[in-house]
Order: structure tokens, then sequence, then C-alpha cells
């Protein structure tokens, strides 16, 4: 039986695991998927930050939400989430991979064995622990829909970012994997950000920043954070029934498709 418009989206039912949903996009997403009826669990590095999103969604919605500890870097902390998810509610329909870091360098050679694998643990490693873990959960039960958060850095890498870029891309390539893993009974699809105004961009240097989005993004701007809903809410919902292993690119048209 079809469904009506708004009843594709409506995720009354489920429960949503997001990385990194303390603020930023992963917050927004955290908002979207409460108020189209999830209950939510907001993971992040730090406890307080997440109990406080978490009381902060709920009270907005009136949906259940717990905060979770968690540090995408620690391989141990995918089990522990995932644990305490299932714990909580039983059942996980939805996972966004949403935390994510890329930390200035001088230079290519000034990039410590340190600081690369860093980046790589967090932006790549994490999220394949998790998906891994609630991944196989979700194939053995009813299903459910996996979202990774990549970046344009995948398709477009500048020096400045060349591993974080790389962590990225290699995303990008594991939700191709994953979407042939854990099929039929699980989606696993990719939204990828150009520049967005979250509190990240508090440090950019708005000036110069909105000179080049003038000459180098089509839309001639950077996205605000609750423009990643729309695209979070379709590959969350059975609005996305038929669509797996997709990249969604959300920049303003700023990159160009990887040949």
């Amino acid at each position: 039986m079809s469904k009506g418009n708004a009843d594709l989206f409506d995720l009354s039912g489920k429960v949503a695991v997001i990385t990194g949903g303390s603020r930023g996009l992963g917050l927004e997403m955290s908002r979207a998927f409460a108020r189209a009826g999830a209950s939510v669990v907001i993971a992040s590095r730090k406890q307080e930050a997440c109990e406080a999103a978490a009381a902060q969604v709920a009270e907005e919605t009136g949906r259940p939400c717990i905060g979770v500890a968690y540090h995408a870097g620690n391989w141990d902390d995918g089990d522990r989430l995932a644990e305490a998810a299932y714990e909580a509610f039983g059942r996980v329909d939805v996972l966004v991979n949403n935390a994510g870091m890329s930390p200035l360098y001088e230079s290519l050679t000034a990039v410590s064995e340190a600081l690369y694998d860093k980046v790589l643990e967090v932006n790549l490693r994490g999220p394949f622990r998790l998906s891994s873990l609630i991944g196989e959960r979700m194939a053995a039960g009813e299903g459910g829909s996996i979202i990774n958060v990549s970046s344009i850095a995948a398709v477009q890498p500048t020096p400045t970012e060349l591993p974080y870029g790389m962590a990225k891309a290699g995303l990008n390539a594991m939700t191709l994997g994953l979407a042939r893993a854990y099929a039929p009974k699980v989606r696993v699809n990719c939204i990828m950000p150009g520049p967005f105004l979250t509190d990240i961009s508090k440090a950019w240097d708005m000036a110069a920043f909105e000179a080049r989005a003038r000459d180098h993004i089509p839309l001639q701007r950077g996205g605000e954070p609750e423009e990643v809903v729309g695209a979070a809410l379709y590959f969350a919902s059975a609005a996305s029934s038929y669509t797996t292993g997709s990249i969604l690119k959300i920049d303003g048209g700023s990159a160009y498709p990887a040949a």
C-alpha cells in the first residue's frame, strides 16, 4: 500500500543513533529525527555536552532522547555505544556516522604520525566499527538505515586537509561496500556536505570565505545547518526505500562529482 507524502518521512517508533550529535549538523539531524517521531541517542566525546543536547531535544520535541559519551577514535567505544543504545531502546533503526575532525597543520611534512592516525581513526575507523556492530544487528532483525556523513574533500581534497579528504574518500567507499554487505534489509547511504556555517565556521575569516563563495560556489554562500535536514530525513525514512549505496552532494554546487 502506498504511503502519503508525510508518512514517507515519518520515523515514529524508530530509534536513531547520531554520532557527533551534540552540535552542528549532528544536532540539527537529532532535532529533525525527533520531530519526525524517533527516539534519539546523541553521541559525542563529552558526556555533559551529550546530556545537555539530549535534554534540549527532548524538551523541544517531547521524544525520548539520551546522551552517550563516544570517541570515534576509540575502537571499544563503538561497542559501548551500540550496547548502550540497545539497552536503552531495544533496537536501532537509523545510524548516522557524523563525528569527524580535520586538524590544521603547517605543511604535509609537518603532519605527524600521531595526527595522521588520529584523523583516520576518527573519520574512518570509528564509523567502520560502529556500522559493523549495528549494521549486523539491523540485518539480523527488521533492517534499518545507515547514513555516513562525508565531505566534498573526499572528491576535491586540498593540501590543507589531505588526510581528512583521504579518510572521507574511504568513507564513501565504505558506504558502497556496506550497502552490499548488509543488503537487502539495511540501506547504506552517504551525505557529502560542502562548507556549512556551523559553530566551526566561527573560526573562519568570513570576509575571505564570502569572497571565495561568490567566485567558486554557484549558490554563492555556505550552507545553513538546517539545510542538511531534508537529505537526512530522506535517507533515514521510507522515502528512500529503493535507495542504497548513494552519495548525495550538498554543497551549493561547489564540487564536481568524482570521475
